[in-house]
């Protein structure tokens, strides 16, 4: 297998952008990687295309990598289409990691693109019910309501608003579902959920791409109006229009053509969910423990990490499950300071996707542009430094009591 580097990234801006489509999108994010990249279109042997929406939305099946490329005049190539729920732009990643570490192309661009707002925003509620077995809806929801009303005999809450918002996706109540179990488990509070995303809100005032940008206290987010069980709305993603492009190559490719900034792309590793027995190890982890492996390193040795956060439990669980804490331990260890900027390992310096925002197509191949900065020194203001090692945990649908589509990746200076 070859080394695989990083020479390039895109974003656009994360957030509501009415005006535009997903073509205009798109060429902005891979334009500014291929100059980041100092290549042209030319150089590519292969594109992969990751997005959950567009059919759904637009009626834009099958072909999607096709239609929104060739406006830029990117043909002639393999163009995959992969749609793998939240995780699909990791999982396109990882095919093309795999074309160029086998030798079967020097050079690959990797997309994630979604639009998901619409003047009908009912048209969105789909796209999230069908990220779960829609067998499976009507039964959850049911069983979500009985949890509910038990955890409410038992616990607390903390929020200090009755105000509710709106009608929650089903992904809202998944969320709070996994939240109320995690918090009968191990004693987690709602309060260190709000410390998650106070301080992603923080972090986000340092990212200009960033969809929100304002800073809240504790108190605060607990006072924000409630979404569904313990998660209120300021430790929610919202959903986004957004794209974001990374380009790789081999380390020969770098070497011949004089390539001056690149990162190592050491360890793209994914897996699919299954039902997992009371005490088994979540099978994140076993994927995280597979990542550390391949590029040589332990959880000691991460510098900083981009995870999926939908809901600011998403965070605290994914820190357990990456072993950057102790299994039970995450909401203690964030309250504790260790996770936010000058931290013992920053997370989501970004803002998270509570804050950066949740394309969901493009949330997997962001997630790696912000390690990609950091490692080369390119994050200006919230700038983690010395960073040599970064990992993004990123994490799609549901099956069961799991995730449906889970990706690890690690970068090396």
């Amino acid at each position: 297998m070859r080394k695989v580097k990083i020479i390039g990234c895109g974003m656009t801006k994360f957030g509501r952008h009415m005006d535009r489509n997903l073509k205009s999108l798109v060429k902005e994010a891979v334009t500014d990687a291929l100059n980041d990249a100092d290549i042209t279109k030319e150089h590519l042997n292969g594109a992969w295309v990751g997005n959950v929406g567009q059919g759904c939305l637009e009626g834009q099946y099958a072909i999607r990598g096709q239609a929104v490329l060739r406006n830029m005049g990117i043909g002639g190539i393999p163009i995959i289409n992969v749609e793998n729920a939240c995780s699909s732009s990791a999982f396109a990643l990882n095919g093309a990691w795999a074309q160029v570490a086998l030798g079967e192309m020097d050079v690959a661009l990797v997309v994630g693109m979604e639009k998901m707002y619409f003047a009908d925003r009912s048209k969105v509620l789909p796209v999230f019910t069908g990220c779960m077995d829609v067998e499976e809806v009507k039964l959850f929801l049911e069983n979500f309501a009985k949890q509910k009303a038990e955890h409410e005999k038992t616990q607390t809450s903390e929020a200090t608003s009755t105000q509710k918002s709106g009608t929650p996706t089903i992904f809202m109540d998944v969320y709070a579902s996994a939240a109320m179990m995690h918090m009968e488990k191990y004693g987690t509070t709602q309060r260190q959920f709000a410390a998650v995303a106070s301080k992603n809100h923080y972090h986000s005032t340092m990212n200009p791409k960033a969809q929100y940008q304002d800073s809240y206290t504790i108190d605060e987010v607990l006072a924000s109006p409630v979404v569904s069980g313990p998660m209120t709305r300021l430790m929610c993603s919202p959903i986004g229009d957004g794209a974001a492009a990374v380009i790789i190559c081999s380390e020969d490719f770098a070497k011949k053509n004089g390539v001056s900034k690149s990162v190592e792309l050491s360890a793209c590793c994914v897996a699919s969910g299954q039902e997992r027995k009371e005490g088994e190890e979540p099978t994140m982890t076993k994927l995280a423990k597979k990542a550390y492996e391949r590029a040589g390193i332990g959880p000691e040795d991460v510098d900083l990490a981009e995870v999926h956060d939908a809901t600011a439990l998403g965070e605290i669980v994914a820190i357990e499950d990456l072993l950057l804490c102790p299994v039970g331990e995450g909401g203690p260890f964030t309250e504790a300071g260790h996770t936010t900027l000058g931290g013992k390992i920053p997370v989501n310096v970004s803002g998270g996707l509570e804050c950066q925002g949740h394309p969901i197509g493009a949330t997997g191949a962001r997630q790696v542009v912000e390690l990609y900065m950091h490692l080369t020194g390119a994050a200006g203001e919230r700038q983690v430094e010395g960073a040599k090692i970064g990992i993004a945990e990123n994490a799609g649908g549901t099956v069961s009591n799991t995730e449906a589509a889970l990706a690890v990746t690690i970068l090396k200076a």
